[in-house]
């Protein structure tokens, strides 16, 4: 998923539908579809400074995702409440104002880095902290430029 941040807690997303993302012969699975949305609603937390976990997912199915399609995601903060962040998307078919597939909504919930410490693996916590300070993920491969296939 390609993710670009918009004007203010904005955020648009492309998420192009493989034959590795099926789940019916030549659909996209209900459950990656639910992911490639929790990941763009969960990146708008980088825009608020905090990190958060989930606490809420809820997609609303309202098209069938043929795979060869690009899902087209928009994605907003539309409040904050204490450490609740809440959110919504709409994901449309092979176009910006294309036929609205899927709708989300979610509840993040704000925590301190330490819940990541208590609950992960304390390296990969550590490791992840120290590539947001030199600009980004330790894990690609030098000179490489993004986008790249994650599951070819």
């Amino acid at each position: 998923m390609e993710i670009t941040a918009e004007e203010g807690l904005r955020v648009s997303g492309l998420f192009r539908v493989t034959e590795h993302h099926q789940g019916a012969p030549g659909l996209a699975h209900g459950g990656v579809l639910s992911t490639a949305l929790d990941e763009i609603l969960g990146s708008l937390n980088w825009l608020l400074a905090s990190p958060a976990v989930t606490g809420r997912l809820e997609c609303d199915f309202r098209r069938p995702v043929p795979v060869g399609t690009t899902l087209h995601v928009d994605a907003e903060v539309v409040g904050v409440k204490g450490r609740r962040v809440f959110t919504r998307a709409t994901g449309r078919l092979d176009a910006p104002d294309g036929v609205v597939a899927v709708r989300a909504a979610a509840i993040f919930v704000q925590v301190p880095l330490q819940h990541f410490v208590d609950h992960g693996n304390a390296d990969n916590v550590m490791e992840a902290v120290r590539d947001r300070a030199e600009g980004g993920p330790s894990w690609r491969p030098e000179g490489e430029d993004l986008p790249f296939e994650l599951n070819p």
